[in-house]
């Protein structure tokens, strides 16, 4: 298995309600095999709260608006990343609402006068990693068809997600399929894992 050499920095955007749960236990196991050195950023979403978003594009408004601390903190660390790996359990086949939160602030970030946001966001992979209770993989489509069409709208690579499957605490690490999925997931010669097709 080839690992990926390039220079790379992970940030991986914990969007979970709980701390150290199965789905930040599965991506930490995929996190270990990324090669010694690869810059890594965790990021919890519950720890950066977002203002609740408000599209003001069509009131001519918002452009300008000056960033929280928060806000700002999350668009540089996500700007400052190769890779972006969003981990968010399955809540209602979707992402969770602090990832979504994310996701609508980038509808903003798009504008910001300087930024260039879509153009770099477009040089990126993004990838997933979520856990359900549901056995059914096809039950987690809506959650990486959100994910790998928002990589498609920039024109970044996706890399695909990475599925596992619980039902209490820490259920994840018995997870014999999920485990050995994680060990290979950040390969860069292996097929994408998930919905979708890495560019």
């Amino acid at each position: 298995m080839r690992m990926m050499t390039d220079a790379k920095s992970f940030l991986f955007v914990l969007a979970s309600s709980r701390d150290g749960g199965n789905t930040e236990a599965l991506a930490r196991e995929a996190a270990a095999q990324l090669p010694a050195g690869t810059e890594q950023r965790w990021l919890r979403l519950a720890d950066f709260p977002l203002p609740p978003f408000k599209d003001l594009r069509h009131a001519g408004e918002g452009a300008d608006r000056e960033l929280g601390e928060h806000e700002r903190l999350l668009l540089e660390a996500t700007l400052a990343a190769t890779d972006v790996v969003i981990v968010s359990p399955l809540y209602w086949y979707s992402v969770s609402s602090s990832a979504k939160l994310y996701l609508d602030h980038w509808s903003h970030w798009l504008r910001l006068p300087g930024v260039d946001f879509k153009e770099r966001m477009g040089a990126k992979t993004f990838w997933s990693v979520s856990v359900m209770a549901n056995a059914d993989d096809a039950v987690a489509e809506p959650l990486l068809g959100t994910l790998r069409l928002s990589a498609a709208y920039f024109g970044a690579r996706w890399g695909g997600g990475l599925l596992g499957h619980a039902t209490r605490p820490g259920g994840v690490l018995t997870d014999g399929v999920a485990l050995e999925r994680a060990r290979e997931f950040f390969a860069v010669d292996r097929e994408p894992v998930g919905v979708g097709t890495a560019k």
